[in-house]
């Protein structure tokens, strides 16, 4: 990336103040990381977790994304009972939401289910659950660069306001969703098709909403109707609106009158993809994101009965980031693994969700009826380094299989892996390419995910 260079490594220790050396740190407090250091602290591990921001979440929070995707069967059938098949840390993490009114019931996603859930409940759900498992939690903190031992990772640079510190780690589980661990030491990584990614969004939340009106003309599927679509256009053609996405898709959220909408669709005011590792194309996005939400609020306003006086609320901390750096894997989830939804001995995630590729006016999408497929163990496993295993959406899948496999239920589960891994690595004493998968997946299975 022109006028940046993510490479920084050290080949020994620098010249810093040591803060800890410790078991296993987990660099990103999304979904995956909050997995993976729960699961790691609780299986008897000194365990960190360095997140950038003061609360856990990443894009299910900070991009306000509000759903735990991918829990449930896609179906054809219209009478259909939502049919869980994603359960372990995820099942964990969305029962302790129900306990504080955190989440809703399962709602109509088209042809299958998801649920919203409130993004301060599920940052008090995630600190909690650190705190009790023993987490040492460092908010406000990034990481700077690696320590290597030719290609193994030794530790980490970090930095915050209080200067630069370094972590020892025996496994590093990097958990950015950027791979940006892998990435600062030089490993190879990619970027979606030959650098053609999803285009990122902005979330926001709108209340004041007549509820009973709206649904009585919205309906109960999240994803809008063809009516709001041909207004939607209508407003382009014939009022000179300039609302870029046709489909947009709106959730109730657990609080009275409100609803979190999916409508944005970011691209460069010059018509070029943004990527938002670069911050100059992030900062764009914020900045016409902020632009497309109140265009899309006032349409809502207009356009759809019951929101006539409603009003956004807020918009996510930073728009919501769908795909940047995945690693090459020793193993790569393909488009074929998910269209023929294969089932796989070294299998450690279940995916019902469908291939959501967001790149154009609207979404595009290919359902996986009464199915799934199995995410295998080694797209968390760089081709080349050491005492590092990765979690959540940088795994080494193909463009249209990551738009299915990065949703918030399977990076849960994704890091629940990376941390069971990461036990087995030190306890055994073995390398995590080295792993026998049945241990893992017999011990997710004994933590209650279902493979």
């Amino acid at each position: 990336m022109k006028g940046w260079q993510i490479i920084q490594r050290y080949e020994s220790v620098p010249d810093l103040p040591v803060l800890a050396a410790i078991d296993v740190l987990v660099v990103g407090g999304g979904p995956a990381g909050v997995a993976a250091a729960q699961v790691a602290a609780t299986q008897g591990k000194q365990t960190y977790l360095i997140e950038k921001y003061g609360f856990c979440g990443g894009a299910a929070v900070a991009g306000l994304s509000g759903t735990i995707c991918g829990m449930y069967k896609a179906t054809d059938d219209t009478q259909a009972a939502p049919e869980q098949v994603v359960y372990g840390f995820t099942e964990k993490f969305r029962q302790a939401l129900v306990l504080r009114n955190g989440v809703t019931a399962p709602q109509q996603y088209g042809k299958t289910f998801t649920v919203t859930h409130d993004p301060l409940v599920w940052r008090e759900v995630a600190d909690d659950m650190l705190t009790e498992a023993g987490v040492n939690i460092l908010y406000h903190t990034a990481v700077i660069a690696v320590i290597m031992d030719g290609d193994k990772f030794q530790g980490v640079v970090i930095e915050s306001n209080a200067g630069q510190s370094i972590i020892l780690a025996k496994i590093i589980i990097d958990a950015s969703g950027d791979a940006a661990v892998v990435a600062r030491a030089g490993l190879d990584t990619y970027f979606g098709d030959e650098g053609r990614i999803q285009n990122p969004t902005m979330f926001f939340r709108i209340a004041g909403v007549d509820m009973d009106k709206y649904l009585a003309y919205y309906g109960m599927d999240t994803i809008c109707p063809p009516k709001v679509t041909e207004n939607i256009q209508k407003a382009n053609a014939e009022l000179g609106w300039e609302l870029p996405r046709h489909k947009i898709w709106i959730f109730p959220t657990t609080r009275p009158n409100e609803l979190m909408v999916n409508a944005t669709r970011l691209a460069g005011q010059d018509g070029r993809m943004l990527n938002v590792i670069d911050p100059v194309d992030f900062t764009e996005a914020e900045v016409f994101g902020r632009r497309q939400v109140r265009a899309y609020a006032k349409f809502l306003n207009e356009f759809v009965p019951g929101c006539e006086e409603a009003y956004v609320v807020d918009t996510g901390v930073e728009v919501g980031i769908r795909q940047t750096r995945s690693i090459k894997g020793i193993e790569t989830l393909t488009n074929d693994d998910v269209v023929s939804c294969r089932k796989r001995s070294d299998g450690i995630c279940r995916t019902p969700w469908p291939i959501e590729l967001h790149s154009g006016d609207k979404p595009k999408l290919h359902w996986l009826i009464d199915d799934y497929y199995d995410i295998p163990f080694g797209t968390l496993i760089p081709q080349v380094g050491e005492n590092i295993i990765v979690a959540g959406r940088c795994l080494s899948a193909e463009h249209e299989a990551l738009a299915s496999a990065r949703v918030t239920a399977q990076c849960f589960e994704l890091g629940h892996a990376a941390a069971v891994a990461a036990v087995l690595a030190i306890n055994t004493q073995r390398k995590i390419r080295d792993l026998d998968v049945a241990v893992i997946r017999a011990t997710m299975i004994t933590n209650g995910s279902a493979l």
